[in-house]
């Protein structure tokens, strides 16, 4: 319930700014819209905080109100992810609604970036009273909230790998050239910066973009495969997620028996860690992924579940410059059941037929991928003591890659028994496979340090004149 009270707010025409009303609450947006146009405004509406994020970037509105229960982005993440990007928002003014009387909340929504804090019922004259100071002081200072252009990076698509193990780190003389720390790969079009799970390899990932950026804020997505040690244990050391000016966003589908966020949080718990999830500065949310497929920015993301243990997914990114897949644990079907079963691969069985169908999935989720990073873990030998443990063989890969088409492929997940030479010796193998098929598909190992750009997804063809 609005408690509405007369009064001729009326602002000068030469002052109407544009004011968002971000609230689920159809009636009452539209309350507010009737009373902010009758008072000179032009009002933008949003009905999630998703959404007016989204219009915030867009239409620069200078002041917002936004409701702090909402779906989607609650009104704490909406002011920190705006604080995050001062850079961008100017001088938006923000006015957080809620029928919340706890004092808690008031502190925290101001603390989040909040300029008011406002109790429903609220009284019109006093909104509008702020609103009309507000105005004069942008006026004031030489009128707009003026967004600056976040710099962009090069257009072109980058994938460096920072961890490339698998089950722990190793490092050490015999782990130099490949690298010992285990997964985490990043990938930027533009200035969209996406990171595939957050191993120990994160910690110098952090450490290398904030000596790029420096004071510039950062919005970071990491995407976790799941929630094995080897693909979350490096999250505590990301320096970035230590400091107010970033945005950090972590998308991950639940664990077999808890929740991501509960997950994540409890390897930081005391004994274990003296810092918690909650007490890192960054502007962090957590997400519990319930969609196969989503967008982030202009890259498109679709998830596909894998052989492994508990749930895990693989996870494609399909940017305007290429495409990339990451399947960081992964056992193919058939080579499991021929082991376990004992049936042969020339029988026609059900088993067979089932683990077919659960392959050529896999088989068409990586179809004519650009740059595949798939789980290689094991040789021919290495794989028959340890069938069913979650992981690939390179001869399976590389046959699933030519079937699939792809265009490069990097052996993934290297085991933390397999030095430099024997990695190389397994590249070499890999390659002759290829070449015993009659193909020219590229093969080598996920490196840490290696960047690859991603060329694009078509180029024009020269012109004949």
């Amino acid at each position: 319930m609005l408690v509405i009270c007369s009064g001729n707010w009326k602002t000068p025409a030469a002052h109407m700014k544009t004011v968002l009303i971000i609230d689920d609450d159809k009636p009452f947006r539209a309350l507010l819209v009737q009373h902010l146009v009758q008072a000179g405004w032009e009002v933008i509406e949003a009905e999630d905080g998703e959404e007016g994020l989204k219009i915030t970037w867009e239409k620069r509105p200078e002041i917002v109100i936004c409701d702090l229960h909402m779906p989607r982005s609650n009104g704490f993440h909406f002011c920190r992810n705006v604080g995050a990007r001062r850079d961008m928002a100017g001088r938006i003014k923000i006015i957080i609604t809620t029928g919340s009387t706890y004092a808690t909340d008031k502190i925290s929504a101001l603390e989040a970036g909040a300029d008011a804090y406002l109790e429903k019922p609220m009284r019109i004259p006093e909104l509008l009273q702020l609103l009309t100071r507000w105005s004069e002081e942008i006026v004031g200072n030489g009128g707009g909230a003026e967004l600056a252009p976040t710099p962009a990076l090069e257009d072109k698509g980058i994938v460096r790998f920072w961890g490339v193990r698998g089950s722990i780190s190793c490092p050490g003389p015999s782990t130099v050239y490949y690298g010992g720390n285990t997964s985490c790969v990043e990938v930027r079009y533009g200035d969209q910066i996406i990171v595939l799970d957050a191993g120990t390899g994160i910690r110098a990932l952090g450490l290398s973009l904030e000596k790029e950026f420096k004071d510039q804020p950062l919005d970071l997505v990491v995407l976790i495969s799941h929630t094995h040690w080897d693909h979350i244990q490096g999250f505590p050391f990301f320096i970035p997620a230590y400091l107010p000016k970033n945005r950090i966003r972590l998308i991950g589908f639940e664990g077999a028996r808890r929740g991501l966020e509960s997950i994540l949080s409890s390897q930081m718990e005391s004994p274990y860690f003296p810092v918690s999830l909650e007490q890192m500065s960054g502007n962090i949310s957590v997400q519990a992924q319930r969609e196969m497929k989503f967008t982030i920015g202009s890259i498109v993301v679709t998830a596909q579940f894998v052989n492994h243990p508990g749930v895990c997914v693989g996870y494609r990114l399909d940017t305007p410059r290429g495409s990339v897949a990451y399947l960081p644990d992964n056992e193919p079907y058939q080579r499991l059941k021929v082991q376990r079963s004992g049936v042969k691969p020339g029988e026609a069985t059900e088993i067979l037929e089932f683990a077919r169908s659960q392959d050529q999935k896999i088989i068409e989720f990586i179809r004519d991928v650009d740059v595949l990073i798939i789980d290689a873990q094991y040789n021919d030998e290495g794989y028959r003591s340890r069938a069913g443990w979650g992981h690939g063989c390179v001869d399976d890969v590389v046959a699933i890659a030519l079937i699939a088409k792809v265009k490069r492929l990097f052996l993934f997940h290297h085991d933390p028994d397999h030095d430099d030479a024997f990695i190389t010796r397994m590249v070499e193998w890999a390659r002759q496979l290829v070449s015993f098929a009659g193909e020219d598909l590229p093969v080598d190992a996920a490196r840490e340090g290696l960047e690859v750009v991603l060329r694009p997804v078509s180029e024009a063809a020269p012109s004949s004149s």
